[in-house]
């Protein structure tokens, strides 16, 4: 299959890849935030803070705020998936900054205004999940590809 400028995306390397996959699924968990039933007490969606009691798939507590991150960091993704360079920058980079929120997560209350993205516990582990696999795809499929 191959795109209109040529280039055949069979050919992608397994890095741009990894990059475009995690990009599309940020952009397609951003837009589920926003879909009643699929997040839970969706009339309690609030823009930010701790207070939002909306709930991703009725666990990863959500609002506009981190909706919205979701998205635009799907679009990063997807965008950065160009280059296998862009690529392994967005999967160590967007890895670190998850692993960030992971510690953020587990250091403020989750009641406390400080918490305004918001994060609950549910979301703190899935921020560690996303942190070390990001990061793991970002140096395995790097390695792989200086070895051939």
């Amino acid at each position: 299959m191959s795109r209109t400028d040529g280039t055949d995306i069979a050919k992608r390397s397994p890095i741009r890849t990894a990059a475009l996959i995690v990009g599309v699924l940020f952009l397609v968990v951003g837009v589920l935030g926003f879909i009643p039933g699929i997040t839970t007490d969706f009339d309690e969606l609030e823009f930010a803070g701790h207070d939002s009691e909306a709930q991703l798939l009725g666990l990863f507590q959500v609002s506009v705020l981190h909706n919205l991150v979701h998205l635009a960091f799907g679009v990063l993704g997807v965008l950065m998936a160009t280059t296998s360079a862009l690529a392994r920058f967005y999967l160590i980079a967007g890895g670190a900054v998850y692993l960030v929120l992971w510690l953020y997560g587990l250091i403020v209350d989750n009641d406390e205004d400080a918490n305004f993205v918001p994060l609950n516990h549910a979301d703190d582990w899935l921020h560690l999940c996303l942190g070390v696999g990001m990061i793991a795809l970002g140096l395995l499929l790097h390695r792989d590809r200086s070895r051939r």
